[in-house]
């Protein structure tokens, strides 16, 4: 990832379009800490001493001062971290989550709460439960507290959100991630981590989601590592500016990180595309009924035990089998002339759906989230929760309708 030095301002890379840095700009800049105050010398006199004051404090009283006031500024650190929310579609126990929690965690300097759900969440997009109950148990991932959901990943955040499973009111960054594969055009509406990011967004807070373009049988869970790395400083200055109050308004980010994270190219501030997998349906074979009972015998079984045995078993496979045909084949009453019943056929299939890539057309704009994440940089994608039309396509929408109404 390109970074600038401490002492010299960034420089925003020439493939940046210069009309979409400026609301991020602070999102790159340098992140030197505060210069401390010049500690007072031996040879400077005390300040009450050169007023004719009252003298300076005894060494004992000196240190107990010192051991006091350390303790203060410890602890009003400790209150003033900021507080993220972080969160993942994979689940609570996905590499991605776990490399950047711990990341977070060992900078020391932020209060960090884990919510996701308790397996993997692929696909829902923005789905939320209803009407059934939704399961938060208390677990820890990587020293931070966190609880695993049974819901959704909209569900964790609107119910981490919601001042019902943590002791903060809000947090001051919510990050969605780091999840597997690409969220890059329309498969934006199908991401759990862009669904994360947009929930906080809907609630008024800052946010972020981060995806790892995965590539089958070549990416490894190590990658997450190297993703955590390239993305930290973007991570960092966003949790500076939403402090400060200048993180962008109304939009949060959606950061696609390439398949080789170390071997990035640098960032881009990118357009979201309309680019999608292709949606590949796979016929899969019935499962076969389960062993109803062991076949395992002993030798010291008589012979008769065997039998009964084996008798057990074919009624039960028999039972099975009758249950199968009686859905498969569902006798209906018929008005035919004949006034006999017809057979009606139950047609059962199963299906498994696969995302299969598909070739980058030649000659697209690369400032488009996908081509940019295809050759090899970071993209970053300001979104909001909208879904806005061009006026051009309002107003043939709304002549179509008025068309409609008048009857022509």
């Amino acid at each position: 990832m390109t970074m600038s030095s401490d002492s010299d301002p960034p420089k925003v890379p020439q493939f940046v379009p210069q009309s979409r840095v400026s609301d991020l700009q602070s999102a790159l800049l340098s992140r030197r800490p505060a210069a401390s105050a010049p500690e007072a010398t031996s040879d400077e006199p005390n300040s009450e001493e050169a007023k004719g004051g009252e003298a300076a404090p005894s060494p004992a009283e000196e240190a107990s001062g010192v051991e006091s006031s350390s303790a203060d500024v410890a602890q009003d650190a400790s209150e003033t971290k900021p507080v993220l929310l972080v969160t993942c579609a994979d689940g609570i126990n996905s590499a991605g989550l776990e490399f950047l929690v711990t990341a977070l965690v060992s900078t020391g300097q932020y209060d960090i709460s884990v919510c996701a759900p308790e397996s993997g969440k692929f696909g829902l997009g923005d789905s939320i439960t209803v009407g059934e109950t939704v399961v938060a148990t208390s677990t820890e991932v990587s020293g931070a507290k966190a609880f695993q959901v049974s819901g959704t990943p909209v569900d964790c955040v609107s119910l981490a959100l919601s001042a019902a499973l943590f002791s903060w009111s809000k947090p001051a960054v919510v990050i969605s991630g780091i999840n597997k594969g690409s969220s890059c055009g329309n498969e934006s509406f199908h991401s759990g981590a862009v669904a994360g990011a947009k929930e906080a967004l809907m609630c008024g807070i800052p946010a972020i989601a981060i995806s790892l373009k995965w590539k089958k049988n070549e990416s490894l869970d190590t990658d997450f590592k190297d993703a955590v790395n390239v993305c930290m400083p973007l991570i960092q200055a966003a949790i500076k500016d939403a402090k400060n109050g200048q993180f962008p308004k109304s939009c949060f980010l959606n950061i696609g990180i390439p398949a080789s994270p170390s071997a990035n190219k640098g960032v881009k501030i990118t357009k979201q595309s309309e680019w999608r997998p292709m949606l590949s349906w796979q016929a899969t074979s019935a499962k076969k009924l389960p062993s109803v009972a062991p076949q395992f015998m002993s030798m010291h079984q008589s012979l008769g035990f065997q039998l009964a045995q084996l008798g057990r078993d074919a009624s039960a496979a028999g039972a099975a089998r009758r249950a199968s045909a009686q859905k498969q084949n569902v006798e209906v009453e018929s008005v035919a002339a004949a006034g006999k019943p017809e057979t009606k056929e139950v047609v059962k299939k199963q299906f498994r759906l696969e995302l299969v890539e598909k070739q980058q057309d030649e000659g697209l704009d690369g400032d488009l989230d996908y081509v940019a994440l295809e050759n090899g940089f970071i993209s970053v994608t300001p979104l909001d929760v909208q879904l806005r039309m061009p006026p051009e396509i309002q107003v043939s929408a709304s002549d179509w309708l008025a068309s409609i109404l008048k009857g022509e």
